[in-house]
């Protein structure tokens, strides 16, 4: 009689609490939120760590996308007959001499363009207020007059005021300045020797990760590797790709509208349309300065080449050249972009997609494995009527 009561006490525990859903949920999201809460009381510990990876989060980044970008090259020449060592040779030598002839050709006309834009950007803001000013003049506008007035009057002279200033505040940015630049020469020395032996090796850099794990978690590990690799890849791959594109799009035809500075704001419309959704607006801001400067038919035309742009790279570039490798929805990339641009800067602009993309791969395969072994996800059985 103690035993069926016993079993009918378990039972109605196992039924009522250990077997809902919601409470599994909630002890879970319990049990990590106090780990949270111990990592943050312990934090102090990890600081090392932080400035180590501080330190090393700039040369492991570059090497990260160029390895994504050459390894398809070193796949190929492979298929040709070559040894690795000779693809990887070979590879490094064709970019070598790509690089030459961009320090040689493009980047004295970038510089020149730049140069020459910056310099002449308080007049063309002063430019730019007139226009707006003589445009409100329209009696259409009368009753709004006032307001528009003092918002323009407003905003074109602290735009004024930041652009002479921002010369003036040159001495005060300029360490900063310098220590970035030894930042940048640094990994730029170190990445070459990281993306040869990542080249070289990486294929087998998800195995030695594993066997430092428990025989049963080694399958599911290299299987979690290899879903970000190749998430990590595609999303580089494809984004390097649409911004190629996307740069001698913006370049042909601003150079066919006449857009002073035309191939400057291409490449920079491509290299900033690696920033997801948010990339192609920033790079609309100086080319419609220049149309306001040049007249309303260059903004016209400033205009309609975006709306052209953005046709052809949304209905057939990037469907064609990202397709659904990551499958994040539009709404998704949207709100990562704004939380870890918020939380992390530039960096969290940058690295926030696929970052994302990775955690997603990691809970998907914790989630599948909670869902065999708890036995609350079994479809239900129907009988057929």
């Amino acid at each position: 009689m103690k035993s069926d009561k016993q079993s009918f006490t378990l039972s109605w525990f196992f039924k009522w609490f250990l077997n809902r859903k919601s409470v599994t949920i909630l002890l879970v999201s319990l049990l990590f939120f106090l780990n949270l809460l111990v990592f943050t009381k312990i934090s102090f510990l990890f600081e090392p760590v932080i400035g180590f990876l501080t330190i090393v989060m700039l040369p492991l980044v570059i090497s990260a996308l160029i390895y994504y970008l050459l390894d398809p090259i070193v796949l190929w020449l492979e298929k040709q007959g070559l040894s690795k060592v000779w693809a990887i040779t070979i590879t490094f030598i064709g970019v070598i001499i790509l690089m030459i002839l961009g320090i040689a050709s493009i980047i004295p006309m970038i510089q020149a363009q730049l140069g020459a834009f910056f310099s002449n950007l308080p007049n063309y803001i002063e430019t730019v207020e007139s226009q707006v000013t003589s445009l409100l003049q329209d009696d259409r506008f009368e009753a709004l007059r006032p307001q528009l007035a003092d918002i323009v009057d407003t905003v074109g002279q602290k735009a004024i005021e930041y652009v002479q200033t921002f010369s003036k505040n040159a001495v005060d940015w300029a360490s900063n300045f310098a220590s970035a630049i030894a930042k940048v020469t640094v990994a730029v020395l170190i990445a070459p020797f990281i993306i040869f032996y990542l080249l070289r090796d990486g294929k087998q850099l998800k195995d030695k990760i594993a066997a430092f794990l428990p025989t049963k978690m080694r399958q599911p590990a290299r299987r979690v590797l290899s879903d970000i690799n190749k998430q990590l890849a595609g999303y580089v791959q494809g984004q390097v790709t649409v911004a190629i594109v996307v740069g001698l799009m913006f370049s042909v035809m601003f150079s066919l509208i006449g857009l002073p500075y035309a191939i400057t704001f291409g490449i920079l419309a491509g290299i900033l349309n690696m920033i997801p959704y948010l990339g192609s607006f920033l790079a609309m801001v100086p080319v419609v300065i220049l149309g306001l400067v040049e007249g309303p038919f260059m903004l016209i035309k400033v205009l309609l080449v975006f709306v052209i742009e953005q046709t052809i790279e949304g209905r057939f570039v990037t469907p064609l050249v990202l397709g659904n490798k990551l499958s994040i929805h539009p709404i998704t990339i949207l709100f990562v972009l704004l939380t870890a641009g918020s939380m992390f800067g530039l960096w969290g602009v940058l690295l926030g997609i696929p970052l994302y993309a990775s955690v997603k791969v990691i809970l998907t395969e914790v989630f599948n494995w909670y869902k065999i072994v708890s036995g609350l996800y079994q479809e239900e059985v129907t009988d057929d009527q």
